[in-house]
């Protein structure tokens, strides 16, 4: 894989180790743009696009700027703009449209939409977003896509021979937005595929989809591949072979029973650990945070690790999901500290090499 992290450390960083902090890609969203959305959504209310589109923008500002608060190096504006992963997507793609929500469980519903058209490309579903996002901001903007096979696995198709065409139809057209996104500036793409790990028999179908996306897309620009939840050991190793240059994987919130599935055959790619776990209203201490990423030690050398929370924080308090950030930057700076004075012994098992 293509060394392109160094482009996105701080001038000013103080540490020779570079651990790079992100974030997966939501954020809670400020209870008072939940408000404006239903005074939007009310034809009684006062409450025009005009206003609407101040809302967004204000509560874009705001996250953006609280993430560089917490010291991420690369921020996202919490998607203060989008919905449901699938759904944001399928409204601004020809061909998918919605007729109603799917209880999905317990007493959660998903507005699942359905494919009943040839997919087609027409206006850009994030270069505004990310422009904006850009201009609020002094720091590096990392992009969150839905990923084709999600897109094609959480709707109903009603007009491909099958799942697959459906996904490779998607690919072309996430490439394409990819490309308008790097025209615009745009260096590190996260693409979020969350239906492999739970359908893992298809990770051939993720990794053509892959090919097609990373298609022509210049090598400075970082393409993550961001998988929550699952049995990872299903996919592994199959997954070093998709051509992006970093993992983001779920592994706070198993507690890291999983963490062996990734060290034989050895990983080549770069590790984006997930080290604060997003399923609990609380925050993990500094000193457990710089623990969790020791872990990511025992797969990875420094330069392959980048440290992230588990996923997206967007079901959290928000002064919980800003405690985890602030408290997990703090721990990656201790732990690039510790590794710059050689406090931290480095043993990664060697795997055995496989027999010809």
């Amino acid at each position: 894989m293509n060394d392109n992290k160094d482009q996105f450390r701080p001038e000013d960083h103080e540490n020779d180790h570079f651990l790079l902090t992100s974030v997966v890609g939501s954020y809670p969203k400020p209870k008072w743009l939940n408000r404006a959305k239903e005074l939007y959504e009310d034809d009684e209310a006062d409450f025009d696009e005009d206003n609407w589109q101040e809302a967004k923008d204000d509560a874009a500002r705001v996250i953006t700027n609280e993430h560089e608060r917490a010291g991420l190096d690369t921020v996202v504006d919490g998607e203060m703009r989008r919905t449901e992963m699938v759904e944001f997507f399928a409204h601004r793609i020809d061909g998918y449209e919605f007729n109603g929500p799917v209880k999905v469980w317990g007493h959660n519903y998903f507005d699942k939409p359905s494919v009943v058209s040839e997919v087609e490309y027409d206006e850009s579903w994030l270069v505004d977003e990310y422009k904006f996002t850009a201009s609020a901001t002094n720091r590096p903007v990392k992009v969150p896509i839905t990923g084709p096979y999600t897109l094609a696995s959480w709707a109903f198709n009603e007009a491909y021979e099958d799942d697959a065409d459906l996904a490779y139809a998607l690919a072309d057209l996430v490439n394409e937005e990819i490309e308008k996104l790097v025209d615009a500036g745009a260096r590190y793409i996260q693409i979020d595929e969350p239906a492999l790990a739970t359908t893992p028999d298809d990770h051939a179908i993720v990794g053509e989809a892959l090919e097609r996306i990373v298609a022509d897309i210049p090598e400075e620009v970082r393409i993550g591949l961001h998988v929550c939840y699952g049995d990872y050991s299903r996919i592994y190793p199959e997954i070093l072979e998709f051509p992006v240059d970093e993992f983001d994987l779920e592994l706070a919130n198993g507690d890291y029973e999983q963490l062996d599935v990734f060290k034989d055959p050895e990983f080549t790619a770069d590790l984006a650990l997930g080290v604060t776990d997003v399923h609990v209203a609380e925050v993990e201490s500094v000193e457990q945070i710089e623990e969790n990423i020791k872990k990511g030690l025992e797969i990875v050398p420094p330069d392959q690790l980048v440290v992230s929370p588990d996923c997206g924080l967007k079901l959290l308090p928000r002064e919980v999901a800003y405690g985890k950030m602030e408290n997990m930057v703090q721990a990656a700076r201790n732990v690039e500290a510790d590794l710059d004075a050689g406090n931290i012994d480095i043993e990664r098992e060697t795997p055995t090499p496989a027999d010809d």
